[in-house]
């Protein structure tokens, strides 16, 4: 009896750790646990950090396209990205006569595939130092390295973008939290 008792807790403890494991393998954004079964849509809402972005999405009307199949490279600011637009900017945007233009910036985000950091490391790498994206909306982005994993963007409006969440696999993409709204000309 001691000895299956033995067994049975040693087959707990090392249930506890896979799983402990496992939840450790999960990216935390915004204090929530980004699942990568879920989409894009599903795992934005959950993140305290992009409440603002999930607001601007539903405003823009695109809930339906980032929750479809995909795949996805979502370039997402978060809260302080917005908080550094100037002062109204954001409630402007929201407005439903601005619907047009709030799309063309969010989908300016969003680039067609599913580009882990290692794909944007080698497209930099084989781009000789940068590397050009066209974004959903037919506008560009360039991506640099800063420092040796660090990967910067490049807007069309002259303003840089630093990754500061990468590889946040989603079941229809992948989603990185940036520091500044990019902005198309």
């Amino acid at each position: 009896m001691q000895q299956r008792n033995f067994f049975l807790a040693a087959a707990l403890a090392i249930t506890l750790a896979a799983g402990a494991t496992a939840a450790s393998a999960e990216v935390i954004v915004g204090g929530s646990a980004m699942l990568a079964q879920r989409n894009i849509v599903e795992n934005a809402v959950n993140s305290k950090d992009h409440t603002t972005l999930v607001a601007a999405v539903k405003a823009a009307g695109l809930v339906d396209t980032l929750e479809g199949k995909g795949p996805f490279t979502v370039f997402a600011p978060d809260n302080g990205a917005f908080e550094g637009l100037p002062a109204g900017t954001v409630d402007t945007l929201l407005k439903p006569e601005n619907k047009a233009t709030l799309t063309k910036i969010l989908t300016y985000h969003v680039v067609a595939g599913h580009l882990t950091a290692a794909d944007l490391d080698r497209l930099i790498d084989k781009g000789h130092g940068s590397a050009t994206l066209t974004t959903v909306s037919g506008g560009t982005l360039v991506l640099t390295k800063n420092g040796s994993r660090n990967i910067s963007i490049h807007d069309e409006s002259g303003d840089i973008a630093d990754i500061n969440v990468y590889d946040v696999l989603q079941s229809n993409g992948v989603i990185y939290s940036i520091d500044r709204v990019l902005l198309p000309k």
